[in-house]
């Protein structure tokens, strides 16, 4: 079971405006490694409603790197991976939004068109709401909800839970 889980944060509502990323990856249903970054959006610009959910600020990222930046350790850990995310169609979306951003071509990554997504497969096991934090606290996992390496840690744990591997 050889996977990565990923997570972002975004500082508006507009897909291209990741401000941290978290991911985490699975071999042989163990994870290996982890990664965590700040990442400064588009004019270090934030939502208020987005700081209420996660924390993050303009203070937070004003040092940090751009996504261009830090792309090419993402495409390191992603490229030709099978990639979960919780919601992965807001998250794929952000990862490809903000490539075009920056003019990179989200072929250069090399990931199917679709990631495994948790809340689809939780939502087809029954669970109402399927959310993050609802299916953690059902399986015992720990979360800091909208830390990004932490819901990506999370998900990891819920894919080895769907598959019925062993957490550890």
């Amino acid at each position: 079971m050889n996977f990565v889980a990923i997570d972002f944060e975004t500082a508006t509502p507009k897909r291209n405006s990741a401000c941290s990323v978290g991911i985490v990856t699975v071999e042989n249903g163990i994870i290996v490694e982890e990664f965590h970054t700040l990442i400064q959006p588009p004019n270090n610009e934030y939502n208020w409603h987005n700081i209420q959910v996660h924390g993050i600020t303009e203070l937070d990222t004003y040092n940090s790197p751009r996504f261009d930046q830090v792309y090419p350790e993402i495409k390191n850990r992603l490229a030709g991976s099978v990639v979960v995310a919780h919601n992965e169609s807001f998250d794929r979306s952000v990862l490809r939004n903000t490539m075009i951003d920056f003019g990179i071509d989200y072929v250069d990554i090399e990931l199917p068109e679709k990631w495994e997504c948790t809340m689809k497969i939780f939502k087809a096991k029954g669970y109402v709401p399927a959310k993050l934090d609802v299916c953690c606290a059902r399986h015992g996992i720990q979360l800091q909800h909208h830390d990004a390496l932490s819901d990506a840690r999370a998900c990891a744990k819920l894919y080895l839970v769907s598959k019925q591997y062993p957490v550890r």
